[in-house]
């Protein structure tokens, strides 16, 4: 399977993410070493204090992270993830998260991660490590 294949396969995967499209997520764009995602921010995702759910957010960055880190076509997965939130999102805005891909080695990967609104104002900023497989994914 040449490279673009690879990708065509990877995105038409990540369209169907069940726990993805659970939350409203959207795949915007994929390609060797990035994504970008999108959500937009509903009632229901406030906790019981009435803000936005941190774990919302973190499946928002987390799913960026699984598609950049799994656009060169081999199954990889996430050996460790971390997270700092700067700034509550609102409800009816749409988040953004942007992973890029910060070192690429033949067995480890390190990922940069931001949320943003719609406004561009850093909501949350995440790193994490992949580890590759030598699975390519089917």
């Amino acid at each position: 399977m040449n490279e673009k294949n690879s990708l065509g396969l990877v995105e038409e995967k990540l369209k169907k993410d069940p726990y993805a499209n659970l939350l409203g997520i959207k795949l915007e764009k994929v390609q060797e070493g990035y994504s970008k995602v999108s959500l937009r921010i509903e009632r229901n995702f406030r906790n019981f204090l009435g803000y936005i759910h941190g774990g919302l957010i973190f499946s928002l960055a987390d799913q960026a992270f699984a598609a950049a880190s799994n656009s060169r076509g081999k199954v990889s997965v996430a050996l460790q993830m971390n997270i700092n939130y700067v700034k509550a999102p609102s409800v009816g805005d749409t988040l953004v998260a942007e992973a890029k891909e910060e070192y690429v080695g033949s067995k480890i990967g390190l990922y940069q991660i931001k949320v943003k609104n719609s406004q561009q104002q850093l909501i949350a900023e995440a790193q994490g490590i992949v580890y590759r497989r030598e699975k390519l994914i089917q």
